[in-house]
């Protein structure tokens, strides 16, 4: 694997990496104290801001109240999405479209691999990455030039981690830093008004025939909507298989896009995240806001 880096940054993180951590660390402290229902300004207090600062700041990030926020959230919510003798994922798929939350990455375009590509684990390829914010930190994203092909988050590790967690699925590619290059893409991902029916993603997938199939699946599940593990063992035709989903969903490159994030344990807990269960419970909710609430 060879490298080449750029060390400029973008002066607009600060400002949107300031809102996510303010963001981060609320719904962190929600999550810890929830049977206590916070109330606005002792969530404010902990997060050093008033609560009348903290309200505007939440709903211009998530597009809804803190307090609807946190509904969306709850592990409660997450329950309420299996009861009922359908599947979750049957009732999400019959849900449709319409509205303010027609979901993006249901209108993504991919290209799988061939067994052979897949075997050479990106040889031959030259990949660009950038690191970009988004309404969850900092986003690393890597492309091919047959699409968006990576995309993880910024942790406590750092930028560098983030990156070498996303090139080194593919060792065998070259990977050069250019953060030009995947601006347009970060946009298209993160910015809700450039989601387009008419104008699909590109995504080119690399994975096995399994987990490409498993992939496929969790781009049928619409915005706002969650489903099981098990759910997605039946929808592929192989019912014992939940174990074998988990890999793959664990293996999943493309975050968000492909959204892993919207799969939970059958008795209704969100269950491990690559990039933390904080971040998860943070998507989840600024879907919620997207379809409101």
């Amino acid at each position: 694997m060879s490298t080449t880096h750029s060390t400029s940054t973008p002066v607009e993180l600060q400002g949107s990496l300031a809102d996510y951590d303010c963001v981060r660390r609320a719904i962190a402290y929600v999550t810890a104290h929830r049977t206590e229902h916070p109330s606005l300004e002792r969530i404010a207090a902990e997060v050093g801001l008033s609560a009348s600062h903290f309200q505007k700041l939440f709903t211009r990030w998530a597009g809804l109240s803190p307090k609807a926020f946190l509904q969306a959230i709850t592990l409660d919510h997450a329950r309420s999405l299996l009861d009922g003798s359908a599947s979750v994922l049957d009732t999400a798929l019959e849900t449709g479209l319409s509205g303010p939350g027609r979901l993006h990455d249901l209108f993504v375009t991919h290209v799988g691999l061939s067994p052979g590509e897949y075997k050479s684990r990106g040889e031959g390829l030259t990949m660009s990455y950038g690191v970009h914010p988004c309404p969850f930190g900092e986003a690393v994203v890597l492309m091919s030039p047959r699409g968006l092909c990576g995309l993880g988050f910024v942790d406590e590790a750092g930028v560098e981690a983030a990156i070498s967690d996303l090139v080194r699925r593919f060792p065998r590619a070259t990977f050069v830093r250019d953060d030009a290059a995947t601006a347009s893409l970060s946009q298209r991902v993160f910015e809700p008004q450039m989601w387009r029916q008419d104008q699909p993603l590109r995504v080119h997938l690399i994975g096995s025939d399994f987990e490409i199939r498993v992939w496929e699946t969790l781009l049928r599940i619409p915005l706002g909507r969650a489903t099981t593990y098990s759910d997605v063992a039946h929808r592929i035709g192989n019912p014992k298989g939940s174990r074998a989903v988990g890999a793959a969903v664990g293996r999943n490159p493309i975050s968000f896009v492909v959204p892993c994030h919207r799969v939970i344990g059958r008795s209704g807990a969100l269950t491990g995240y690559h990039w933390g269960l904080t971040r998860k419970q943070a998507m989840l909710g600024w879907e919620a806001g997207r379809v409101g609430g």
